[in-house]
C-alpha cells in the first residue's frame, strides 16, 4: 500500500520530486497557450515563405517537438521536413532551406555546430531556445527567434518544455504559410488537456489511466508501438520514460514491424515477464493500420508477453497527439515515483557529457 499511496499524495510526491517536474506536467496547456501567443509577435521575412525544405536541428528533449510536428503534418506539409540529431546538415541544405535550431539550454554542441554550418551555406535561419549561445547567435544574425520564457516549466528540464517547443515551431511555420492552424484549433487542444487532467492528477484515485499504466510498468522494459500521426507523440512518451522514470524502453512502428519484428518474439525466453508492450491506437489511423493493432497484440500475447492497449479518443489528429503526450507525461512521472527516484536529474547523461568534454 505504501507504493500505491505515494501517487495519491502531493506531500509524499514532493519528497521525491525536488525540482517540481509534476508542476511542468500540469502546466502543459499553459505552455501551449504561451508559445502560440508569443510567436504571433515574431516577424518572418517574406523570403522565408519561399523555402523548399525544412530542417530542424536538435537533440534529446529539444528535438521532441520537431518529431511530433513531422509525423503529425507529414500528409499536409508541402515541403520536405527532416529532423537532424547530429553535427552535420544534409548536403542539400542551402539558400532555399529553412534550418530551425532548437536547443532549450542554447548550449547544445551539435546544434551550435549546425548553426554555423547553416550560416555558411546561406540557409534561412530560425531559433528556438531559452537563452545561452544560441540566443546570442539569433541576435547577431537577426533571424526569427522564439526565446522561451520558461515560467510554465518550473522543473526547467528541456524534455518538459514540449508545449513550448511544438507550438513555438508551429507558430513560426504558420506565419510562413507552411501549415494551417488557427486560434480555435489551439484553444481546443488547451481545453482538452485541462479537462483530461482532472482524471490524471494525483487527487484522481479511481479510473486514473496514468497511474494504472505506471503500476503495470514497474520493473518492466517497455516497448511502445504506434503509427502515423502518433509516432512523434509516442517518441515523446518514450523519451520521458527514459529521462524521468529512468526506464529502459524501445519503440516500433506499425505497419513496418509486422514485416520483421514479430519473428523476434521467440527469444530470449527469460525476458517474457520483464517486458510490457504499450500499443498506442487510434480510430483516425488508416483502416488497414487499425486492423493491424489487435492482431499484433494477439501475436505478442501468444508469444508469452503482456500488452496494454492505449487508445486515443480525441476528435482530431492534433488533439490526439496532445492527449497521448499528456498521458505519457503523467505516466512516466508516476513511474518515477514508484521507482523511488527524483525524475529531474539525468546523472548518466551528465557524466557522459563530462567525459566527452575531456576528449579533444
Amino acid at each position: 500500500m505504501a507504493q500505491q499511496s505515494i501517487l495519491d499524495s502531493r506531500d509524499e510526491i514532493k519528497k521525491l520530486d525536488l525540482s517540481n517536474v509534476l508542476g511542468s506536467v500540469e502546466k502543459l496547456p499553459d505552455q501551449i497557450e504561451d508559445a502560440w501567443n508569443a510567436t504571433k509577435q515574431i516577424k518572418v521575412p517574406p523570403a522565408y515563405k519561399q523555402v523548399k525544405q525544412i530542417v530542424v536541428s536538435g537533440m534529446g528533449g529539444s528535438a521532441l517537438g520537431a518529431k511530433v510536428i513531422r509525423t503529425l503534418y507529414k500528409s499536409s506539409l508541402k515541403v520536405p521536413f527532416e529532423v537532424i540529431n547530429h553535427y552535420e546538415l544534409p548536403a542539400y541544405v542551402g539558400s532555399d532551406t529553412l534550418v530551425v535550431l532548437s536547443s532549450y539550454s542554447g548550449t547544445t554542441e551539435e546544434t551550435l555546430a549546425s548553426a554555423e554550418d547553416a550560416k555558411k551555406r546561406g540557409a534561412k535561419l530560425a531559433v528556438i531556445c531559452a537563452g545561452g549561445k544560441l540566443a546570442e547567435f539569433a541576435k547577431k544574425e537577426e533571424c526569427p527567434a522564439y526565446i522561451i520564457d520558461p515560467k510554465y516549466n518550473p522543473s526547467n528540464q528541456p524534455r518538459m518544455a514540449i508545449g513550448y517547443s511544438v507550438f513555438g515551431q508551429l507558430g513560426l511555420f504558420h506565419a510562413m504559410g507552411l501549415i494551417e492552424l488557427g486560434d480555435d484549433d489551439v484553444a481546443k487542444v488547451v481545453a482538452l488537456l485541462r479537462t483530461n487532467a482532472k482524471n490524471l492528477v494525483p487527487e484522481s484515485v479511481d479510473h486514473n489511466t496514468a497511474k494504472f499504466l505506471a503500476y503495470a510498468a514497474v520493473d518492466k522494459m517497455l516497448v511502445l508501438i504506434s503509427a502515423e500521426h502518433l509516432e512523434g507523440a509516442a517518441h515523446a512518451f518514450n523519451n520521458q520514460l527514459n529521462e524521468n522514470a529512468k526506464n529502459l524502453t524501445a519503440e516500433a512502428l506499425i505497419p513496418e514491424l509486422n514485416h520483421h519484428y514479430l519473428e523476434s518474439l521467440s527469444s530470449p525466453k527469460h525476458m517474457k515477464d520483464s517486458v510490457l508492450f504499450f500499443f498506442i491506437d487510434s480510430g483516425l489511423y488508416h483502416p488497414r493500420v487499425q486492423a493491424r493493432f489487435p492482431i499484433t497484440l494477439d501475436v505478442v500475447e501468444k508469444n508469452g508477453f503482456h500488452g496494454e492497449m492505449i487508445r486515443a479518443v480525441a476528435k482530431t489528429k492534433l488533439e490526439q497527439v496532445w492527449e497521448i503526450i499528456q498521458l505519457g507525461a503523467y505516466t512516466n512521472f508516476y513511474l518515477a515515483m514508484l521507482n523511488g527516484i527524483n525524475p529531474a536529474p539525468i546523472p548518466w547523461v551528465d557524466y557522459f557529457k563530462e567525459q566527452l568534454a575531456k576528449v579533444k
